[in-house]
């Protein structure tokens, strides 16, 4: 696996980095890290002193680059590598521009398998916890995103929220073949939303109710076993599970009432204003939950 992992110098870029220590029995073939120097910004508010631009960019750089060999060392203990035989090779890249296009950008370029970014970070440009950089990265980047949100040094309980879609057929294959650690244990979360509404419930019988509702209870439970099947078939220890709610409800009560280390979502690939709307299943996953989140696209199962 190709890995990505954008680090600024802050809290949540050091989880980021970290994180490794939790796939290093599964560990990547290469990871680049990454470091944007916002010199898009830093022009802009120098414009009428290009020197003073100038300068700050060249301080930026510099940190950079310290920042980049820092998380270097990190990188390499979390992986166990610091005193056995490199099993990943291990880059860095430090690059100019506005900072969730570039980093959006060179996921492309480097074709990473997986982008991580920290939920939050430091803004270059105004030194403040930027939260939004990470909510764009996830709208942007042509492959999976890990939004890392608190340490994550392991992954012993995973809740994918599985559905009928591709999207989540392609979360489960990038689950089982190229993330997991084998130790990891999954519940496959399927939900069912109501068939009817709270207004039509009052004027049917609860066997009307159910025999609405039944096709869609019966597809639930027929994916999470199929599911089941699968995550069994590659050594997994899996709980599947139906429940009868909205989406975002019942997943954000799941991962907030367990010890969930991380909620994996599947989410197709938007274009266009698309890209920037608000009101999707994965951007309220990546809001609001507690944990650590990831959502797979681009990926073909």
């Amino acid at each position: 696996m190709n890995m990505l992992i954008a680090v600024d110098g802050s809290e949540f870029a050091e989880w980021s980095v970290q994180m490794l220590e939790a796939i290093a029995g599964r560990p990547p073939d290469t990871v680049t890290l990454l470091h944007v120097v916002d010199s898009a910004s830093l022009k802009s508010s120098a414009r009428k002193q290009a020197a003073v631009s100038k300068q700050a960019i060249a301080a930026m750089t510099k940190a950079g680059d310290q920042v980049l060999r820092r998380f270097e060392g990190l990188a390499k203990t979390a992986l166990k590598q610091a005193s056995t035989k490199p099993r990943t090779t291990i880059d860095t890249l430090l690059a100019h521009g506005r900072v969730a296009d570039t980093i959006a950008k060179v996921a492309k370029q480097k074709k990473a398998d997986l982008l991580v970014v920290g939920s939050r970070g430091l803004s270059d440009a105004e030194h403040y916890l930027l939260g939004s950089v990470s909510r764009k990265v996830s709208a942007l980047a042509p492959c999976p995103v890990l939004v890392v949100k608190r340490p994550l040094t392991s992954l012993s309980h995973v809740l994918f929220a599985a559905d009928t879609s591709k999207h989540s057929q392609a979360a489960g294959s990038f689950l089982c073949k190229q993330f997991l650690p084998d130790s990891a244990r999954v519940t496959v979360l399927s939900v069912v939303e109501p068939a009817v509404t709270e207004l039509a419930s009052k004027y049917l019988s609860r066997d009307q109710v159910e025999q609405i509702s039944a096709p869609k209870r019966q597809a639930a439970e027929q994916l999470v076993e199929k599911l089941r099947a699968r995550f069994l078939a590659e050594g997994y220890a899996v709980t599947p599970e139906v429940q009868f709610d909205h989406v975002t409800d019942a997943l954000l009560r799941q991962a907030t009432s367990r010890s969930i280390d991380l909620l994996v979502a599947g989410s197709r690939g938007l274009t266009g204003s698309e890209r920037l709307q608000l009101g999707s299943v994965s951007e309220t996953l990546l809001k609001y939950a507690p944990c650590s989140v990831l959502i797979v696209r681009g990926w073909r199962a």
